[in-house]
């Protein structure tokens, strides 16, 4: 039976120490570290995702906005409450909560948050250093899932990684920080061909292609570490990973749940690299 990778208890564990951080560094500055999360229209599932950044901003001591703005916003209304956080002193990082409507251009938004503010590391000044391996924030849903192998002292180094899916935002910083960490990575997407050979040649599998139940567990090699970073509802309206949960996890030697694998950690690393955005401006202020 494969060990439970506890996302939601290593993320209180963290947590409470950056916390403590933050609270240690706004003594020794007054400078409070603050986050501004901006949201464009009523899409359930960022809402839901919005609320718990908000909640975890205030548990951890940090000051937080969260901007609502209607579905109907222009790009250019939200290009200029962009401007205004990029301002406004009390805000060290921003996020802009995707999927945007249609109408917006995302890559246009994404560019308009300053790269020391970005703290999501979407903007292209970030993705290139994070490809340099010189790097100040890390996206944060790759970044959690090193943080729990971490945690768990699962080794990367040496080990047949397969990253299966290659969004900027998780399978493509994903493979890159395996790699920092000595892994030989694979990358697979829905061209690949024969995917459940490469899969199964994996130590490490971490799966975010968006498809609920994907990997079986015929795709996995026997004593595999297993990272789920999908989150799908089912029609019955429970929620389920890119994972087949049932019939993967007897193969595996650890396994991330879905919910309370992958997702707390995320949250997780958003306030890590809100706190050091706090330190960054402070430090910056001084030169």
């Amino acid at each position: 039976m494969a060990k439970l990778i506890d996302g939601k208890k290593i993320a209180a564990e963290v947590r409470a120490d950056i916390a403590r951080r933050g609270a240690e560094f706004a003594r020794e500055t007054g400078v409070v570290p603050g986050l501004a999360v901006v949201i464009v229209g009523e899409n359930p599932a960022s809402q839901v995702y919005v609320r718990n950044k908000r909640i975890a901003c205030e548990k951890a001591g940090f000051y937080s906005i969260v901007v609502e703005m209607p579905e109907s916003s222009s790009e250019e209304e939200l290009l200029g409450k962009l401007e205004e956080l990029k301002n406004d002193e009390r805000i060290h990082g921003i996020l802009v909560q995707l999927p945007l409507p249609k109408h917006i251009n995302e890559s246009s938004v994404l560019a308009a948050i300053p790269p020391e503010k970005d703290v999501d590391a979407f903007h292209v000044v970030n993705t290139g250093r994070i490809m340099l391996g010189d790097y100040s924030f890390l996206p944060c849903t790759p970044a959690g899932v090193m943080k729990a192998l971490e945690y768990e002292n699962i080794d990367v180094s040496g080990k047949e990684c397969v990253v299966v899916g290659r969004s900027n935002i998780v399978g493509k910083p994903m493979a890159m920080l395996l790699l920092h960490a000595n892994g030989t990575v694979t990358v697979c997407h829905s061209r690949t061909a024969n995917l459940a050979e490469v899969t199964r040649r994996a130590d490490i599998l971490v799966v975010a292609i968006g498809k609920a139940d994907f990997i079986t567990g015929d795709m996995v090699k026997e004593g595999a570490v297993v990272i789920d970073v999908g989150m799908n509802r089912r029609d019955d309206g429970k929620l389920t990973g890119d994972v087949d949960f049932a019939s993967v996890e007897p193969k595996a030697s650890a396994i991330t749940p879905v919910p309370g694998g992958v997702g707390p950690m995320t949250i997780t690393t958003l306030l890590e690299n809100t706190l050091t955005a706090a330190k960054e401006a402070v430090k910056a202020k001084k030169q």
